[in-house]
């Protein structure tokens, strides 16, 4: 990609489904040589879940996209043997093996590292590499749920709901990992030293659950379920129904936000009460709630569409797609036969391209091999072996 800040570095991709290949996915979209290597058995499952052209999901497509392919076996020891040749000349390896996997197969990080100094080895788990719970099997609702996020999600008096938004595997899994890994490349081209990346989603979840921390230290503690100030405990930040059915969020949080949204709906009796909390609180939420059932989204739409005091709608992720400002972003692409995000992240001097299509299971692998200098007999051998 022209202009593109990390061309040149090449990434070894081990890891299947969510956290890892995004991820490598941001790496690839920012102009990485991401190396997707799977083996010679299911690969990456993701390619099954859910529907999209010629069989394989919209899923394996938006996240493996920008990157090639190749399968190896690395069970067998000329698999194994193959891959030590590959990681020479790599500057990362990514894995979500549980810990001690590597080590077994014979490409842990030190095996790895005696090879290729400054090699960055990120090792994704759920609760990384030592702890009690560290050879424990888990989900996304498993790492919300030990770090005291998902106890907070949810209305008062109901049981804590489960966000669509994979907190753990995207925030844990996929960008803390990918700070961890471009911190570690800088270092890596200034010392010439490689390092460990030990990336547990359950501790990205923890380190960012900020709010209900920051209330420990107070007299009262953490606020019960959907009372705390930004989840139901102030009227001038939640989500109110509208006459259709719909909803509109409304954050008027500031004083000065707060002061423009009662003037815009005519309500100067309600600019005191700004940062009323208990009875005071619900008897203003129920207000609000009364004035916002007045009227559709759309027509509130319009109506706040020149004030600036924190109100949007809500809107499902197809509507999201063609709302205006993503449009102006060009963050929606249309590639591969699906409809994808563009990276979130704006660099100048770059402009992000999909150049690759998701591969299909092994489909660069020769390329990368002979890239590897492997001669057309190696790889004849190693394919005839069931090894790639």
């Amino acid at each position: 990609m022209s202009g593109a800040p990390l061309h040149g570095v090449r990434v070894l991709d081990l890891s299947r489904l969510l956290p890892g290949p995004v991820a490598t996915l941001h790496l690839a979209d920012l102009g990485a040589d991401v190396i997707k290597i799977e083996d010679r058995g299911a690969g990456d499952y993701a390619r099954l879940l859910g529907d999209g052209p010629g069989g394989v999901s919209a899923f394996y497509r938006s996240v493996n996209r920008n990157k090639r392919g190749l399968r190896l076996d690395l069970k067998q020891p000329q698999g194994r043997a193959a891959f030590l040749r590959l990681v020479a000349t790599a500057d990362v390896l990514v894995e979500s093996f549980r810990p001690g996997v590597s080590d077994r197969l014979g490409i842990g990080y030190q095996a790895l590292r005696a090879i290729n100094a400054k090699l960055v080895y990120c090792a994704i788990t759920g609760y990384g590499q030592n702890g009690p719970l560290a050879m424990a099997a888990g989900h996304d609702l498993n790492y919300i749920g030990l770090a005291g996020v998902l106890d907070q999600i949810g209305v008062k008096g109901g049981p804590p709901a489960i966000p669509n938004l994979q907190i753990g595997d995207l925030l844990g899994g996929a960008m803390s990992a990918v700070m961890g890994i471009l911190a570690a490349l800088f270092d890596a081209q200034r010392t010439g030293q490689g390092r460990l990346v030990d990336v547990a989603m359950s501790d990205a979840v923890l380190a960012h659950n900020l709010f209900p921390l920051f209330a420990l230290h107070g007299s009262a503690g953490v606020a019960e379920r959907g009372c705390d100030v930004l989840t139901g405990g102030d009227p001038g930040y939640g989500v109110y129904a509208t006459a259709d059915g719909r909803y509109m969020a409304v954050a008027p949080l500031e004083k000065k936000f707060w002061d423009v949204f009662c003037a815009a709906l005519q309500r100067p009796d309600w600019k005191p009460l700004h940062g009323a909390r208990g009875a005071a609180a619900v008897a203003l939420r129920r207000e609000i709630e009364s004035l916002f059932l007045s009227r559709t989204q759309a027509d509130w739409c319009a109506f706040f569409a020149a004030i600036d005091c924190c109100v949007t709608p809500v809107l499902g992720v197809a509507e999201a797609l063609e709302h205006a400002q993503f449009v102006a972003r060009e963050m929606v692409v249309h590639a591969d036969g699906v409809t994808q995000y563009a990276p979130p992240v704006k660099l100048s001097g770059w402009v992000f391209a999909v150049e690759r299509a998701a591969p299909a299971a092994g489909e660069h692998g020769e390329e990368v091999l002979l890239e590897a200098g492997f001669s057309a007999d190696e790889i004849a051998t190693l394919r005839a072996a069931s090894v790639t």
